[in-house]
């Protein structure tokens, strides 16, 4: 890795702190931050293998020599990876060790925008499983809900709510992930505006509002449920006095993550809380802290209603689906206006119920556009990984006409085919095309395509 010293200074009292904080080690900290940021990749285990460096504590994750240009890589938009921070990883640990990932669990992210953890946890959770992805800022959710997409789950919904409206909820989920908003502490050597607009004051107010966050959406955790807390920051106000409080008013056990010595990763016991910290002097990646804990406090739960049924589209029209899929049998399907959309048959009712109580910015996996009985294919499908590639003509691009495509450029394709088809880069579908006998229709989503210029430094395999 390139590791060349650069400047750097960080807000008085900030410094003040860590050093009082951090002691002999305050040196190595902040020559951690005269370093190249590592760069991280985490895998979609659906689609893509690659032979690199590990990160230790992820079965996904994976190290990078240098950064390329990822919106330049068509494996990017493919939804075969997801660029996410090393030490955030760390929640595929913290969920392996303390639930019961065979059995069909109910999991809400709720302050989930980009997507890297909800996609980390889709890829972690069973396909019985639902996740409801939440964020509270719209334009954040739309960005969210596109990350999903690519993941090509359909065992998801994402919603665009306030924390206080899963009280809605009451009992319903076995896990809660609350990847809290935070003064972003950890983000300094990533990000130099985290650095620029830090002050004790805004630690104030993001402690507050992260235990605003914690006292709304607390009810809708059932008991025996785990609540997983985490920051990008690391002083205590926002991290450990936090969940000493949440602990001093509630019927909670911390739960111990087993570690290994070789990971560097502290744990922080502080009164009655417990947690894990991470430090970019003691591990390859950003400042991070984690925490989770068992609610043991009964609480009562909502009635779930899971008789709903999609409202469907006509059995002719299902017919015609249903041998686009790998498994039809796994699925049912929705109609909404002009959009059929496929949703596991485990968790349909269980989706319907609470769209109805959210109106939820997406659901399941968009399969097709009803127009004057033509079925005409959603991207989200493209990216599927229930889609059954067989079914449909496929076009295999180079690099050059893949990012030509993903820019929605025309394309030339003389194979004589017609009608909707698939493009490709290296096994992994990237979207379609229609066919029209003397030209093809680039059908990228205009909203998705590439605007940066030309030029390529592509991920390593």
């Amino acid at each position: 890795m390139n590791n060349q010293p650069r400047h750097f200074s960080f807000p008085h009292a900030f410094e003040t702190r860590m050093k009082n904080s951090l002691g002999i080690h305050w040196d190595m900290f902040a020559h951690a931050h005269l370093q190249t940021t590592p760069v991280s990749i985490r895998i979609n285990p659906a689609k893509h293998k690659v032979y690199l460096p590990p990160v230790p504590w992820s079965n996904y994750g994976y190290y990078l020599n240098e950064r390329p240009v990822f919106t330049l890589d068509p494996l990017f938009h493919a939804g075969a990876y997801y660029v996410q921070e090393a030490s955030s990883l760390f929640l595929e640990q913290v969920v392996r060790q303390a639930a019961d990932l065979t059995k069909p669990l109910r999991v809400l992210d709720l302050c989930a925008a980009p997507g890297g953890k909800s996609t980390h946890l889709l890829s972690l959770l069973s396909p019985d499983s639902l996740l409801i992805s939440n964020e509270v800022i719209r334009s954040r959710a739309q960005v969210l809900w596109e990350n999903i997409q690519k993941w090509g789950h359909a065992n998801v919904i994402v919603t665009n709510s306030d924390p206080s409206a899963f009280q809605q909820l009451n009992g319903y989920f076995d896990i809660i992930l609350v990847d809290a908003p935070c003064s972003g502490e950890g983000l300094f050597r990533k990000d130099p505006a985290a650095c620029s607009e830090w002050s004790e004051d805004n630690v104030t107010l993001c402690s507050q509002r992260q235990r605003r966050i914690l006292n709304d959406v607390w009810p809708a955790l059932k008991q025996n449920g785990l609540l997983i807390y985490s920051t990008c920051t690391y002083n205590k106000h926002e991290n450990e006095e936090n969940l000493d409080a949440w602990a001093g008013a509630h019927d909670i056990d911390f739960f111990s993550v087993q570690l290994q010595p070789e990971w560097n990763v502290e744990t922080i016991s502080f009164r009655q809380s417990l947690g894990y910290r991470f430090y970019p002097h003691r591990v390859q990646g950003e400042g991070f802290f984690i925490s989770a804990m068992i609610k043991r406090e009964t609480t009562e739960s909502t009635r779930i209603k899971t008789g709903g049924k999609l409202n469907a589209p006509s059995a002719k029209i299902i017919d015609r689906i249903k041998p686009w899929v790998d498994d039809p049998n796994l699925f049912q399907w929705g109609q909404h206006d002009d959009l059929i959309i496929q949703i596991p048959v485990s968790v349909a009712g269980e989706v319907e119920w609470i769209s109805k109580l959210f109106y939820p910015l997406g659901k399941g996996t968009a399969v097709a556009e009803l127009k004057h009985d033509k079925l005409i294919p959603e991207h989200a499908f493209a990216l599927s990984n229930a889609i059954n590639g067989n079914a449909f003509q496929t076009t295999d691009l180079n690099e050059a006409d893949a990012i030509a495509y993903l820019r929605k450029d025309a394309l030339t394709i003389s194979e004589g085919l017609k009608g909707f088809g698939l493009v490709r880069f290296k096994n992994q579908n990237l979207g379609w095309v229609n066919h029209l006998g003397n030209r093809t229709n680039n059908l990228y989503p205009s909203n998705w395509r590439i605007r940066m210029a030309a030029g390529t430094n592509p991920l390593p395999e």
